[in-house]
């Protein structure tokens, strides 16, 4: 049997540490107290998400494909059990709980301002302990196919997805979240617990804690509730991407008031590939100075009327052999504000970048991501969302306190690549006339 071993990752120059938690039942625990703190938030999460419909364990010889939308399910199923429901269980001790799943995890979170201890076991119990008859399968598609009937006159998800399709030939980051309401038909209680003992192994899940809260708590918690399990690696199959886009340019009409508009370029990846630490560091500079509000090119569009300052934004969306540059907002003639958003990017491809301009976008980052430590909800996040994707939270700052600004322009040049954009823009639906 393994043992437990514990860490103090610290970095002095910006007074912060946590404990990283090697735990023996293989689950991997990250402790951060936070001095001062009134309320505690908890996040334990699984590498397991929408995209993860074909796979192969460690232990298996073939592969599996389950139904689109399965992860999803199972987060709601999770929730569930012979003596009632964890929301409950929760509102009894006052606190907030909830959870989500994206396209790469699958994530169960509580905050609360006291019983901690109580509020830690829920969360440890109930996601180790699955139930799942044909009964509550059958009413949870119900459930569920509202769910994605709702999505489906989203406006903003909408959006992102006719953008994905657009984008994507192959690669399931393209269908939704939720799946269809085919695809969630074909559910059945033995698919949710294969899929949740393949996924749902403690070695393959991460537990984080920030705010007020003692290391000696959640290990004494963990010690109590978490078994050594068999270790096993899960490998997920995706079909080859080609390079390139499937088209351009995607249109839909529905009721808004002002059209929208998503404009998304693709980065080339292999199946597996993810982006490094120093990559992500460099890119969320490289969008600081391409459309922060401090930018010319935010200035302009601003200045012309084609966007607003409360919805114009952007951002890097990556996860396992998928990776793009979004930006999105509002505006009148989104065709013209995605031209102005190209020529902006292929100017400072001839051109370079100015210090200075790096420099101001550098330190603006950086001070960005250091206020975010205090939020002891950013912090639990954000080690699950590094620690699912294989990084370590300090490790970012180091990434960014070290980018030159030679990296960022060679991000600027291999990852915004001609002709992989996709406009995605929804139009207002034209007024019914009177008969």
């Amino acid at each position: 049997m393994r043992k437990t071993e514990i860490l103090t990752v610290e970095r002095p120059a910006i007074g912060e540490a946590y404990y990283d938690i090697r735990h023996c039942s293989g689950l991997r625990v990250l402790v951060y107290p936070k001095e001062g703190f009134q309320s505690t938030y908890a996040v334990m999460g699984t590498r397991y998400g929408s995209i993860d419909q074909t796979f192969q364990r460690s232990d298996e010889e073939t592969t599996c494909t389950v139904p689109a939308g399965i992860a999803h399910y199972l987060e709601h199923k999770l929730f569930e059990s012979e003596e009632g429901d964890a929301f409950t269980r929760f509102a009894q001790t006052g606190a907030s709980a909830n959870a989500y799943t994206s396209f790469d995890s699958t994530c169960y979170l509580f905050s609360c301002t006291g019983q901690v201890e109580e509020n830690l076991s829920t969360l440890l119990d109930f996601v180790q302990h699955p139930y799942f008859t044909e009964q509550t399968v059958q009413k949870e598609q119900g459930i569920i196919g509202q769910e994605i009937r709702m999505y489906e006159d989203d406006p903003q998800w909408r959006l992102l997805f006719n953008l994905l399709e657009a984008m994507y030939q192959y690669h399931p980051v393209k269908e939704d979240i939720a799946g269809s309401i085919d695809s969630i038909a074909k559910i059945t209680p033995d698919l949710l617990y294969r899929c949740y003992h393949t996924f749902y192994n403690l070695h393959n899940m991460v537990l984080a804690v920030a705010g007020n809260i003692r290391v000696e708590t959640v290990l004494a918690l963990c010690d109590q509730y978490c078994r050594p399990g068999e270790e096993q690696t899960v490998r997920r199959v995706f079909r080859e991407e080609p390079a390139g886009v499937s088209r351009h340019l995607v249109e839909q009409k529905l009721p808004v008031s002002m059209p929208l508009f998503e404009l998304g370029i693709k980065q080339e990846m292999g199946p597996m590939e993810e982006s490094d630490t120093k990559t992500e560091a460099a890119m969320e500079v490289l969008l600081e100075i391409l459309s922060s509000d401090a930018s010319p090119l935010f200035r302009k569009l601003l200045d012309e009327g084609l966007i607003n300052e409360s919805t114009f934004g952007a951002e890097r969306f990556e996860g396992s052999g998928y990776a793009s540059v979004l930006f999105s907002g509002e505006s009148r003639d989104p065709k013209r504000t995605a031209s102005e958003i190209l020529e902006a990017i292929r100017t400072m491809q001839e051109k370079g970048i100015e210090y200075d301009e790096f420099w101001r976008a550098k330190k603006a980052v950086y001070g960005r991501n250091i206020s975010g430590l205090n939020s002891a909800e950013g912090i639990a996040n954000g080690l699950v969302a590094m620690t699912l994707s294989g990084r370590e939270l300090f490790s970012y700052f180091d990434a960014l306190m070290a980018l030159t600004l030679d990296d960022v322009t060679q991000c600027l040049r291999r990852c915004l690549i001609k002709n992989q954009e996709v406009l995605s823009v929804i139009w207002p639906q034209e007024p019914e006339q009177e008969q």
